[in-house]
């Protein structure tokens, strides 16, 4: 697996990240110490592994700022119901 670079696009308030020169993006608000992951874009050749590790580059992030994830995405809820490591990323009583 190749390490994901991923930029914050504050002004869009969506993740980036190219991959053969695509754009992927997760989009996301926020609100207090949550942040909502409200939308995943991902260009037409994007393998799941490649899906997999931008999701979890994201959810580093997320980590290193001390935020919690809402995962209003079905695609990134999907995630973490098989990424069990990132349960404690979520707020107290949201359960996916």
């Amino acid at each position: 697996m190749s390490e994901v670079t991923v930029k914050d696009n504050d002004f869009l308030r969506q993740f980036e990240t190219r991959i053969n020169g695509k754009l992927a993006k997760i989009e996301y608000s926020s609100q207090d110490k949550k942040i909502f992951l409200t939308k995943l874009v991902l260009p037409e050749n994007f393998e799941d592994y490649q899906k997999d590790e931008f999701i979890e580059s994201v959810l580093h992030i997320v980590e290193e700022r001390n935020l919690r994830v809402v995962p209003t995405s079905p695609e990134i809820a999907r995630f973490l119901r098989k990424h069990k490591q990132f349960k404690d990323l979520l707020p107290v009583g949201i359960r996916i």
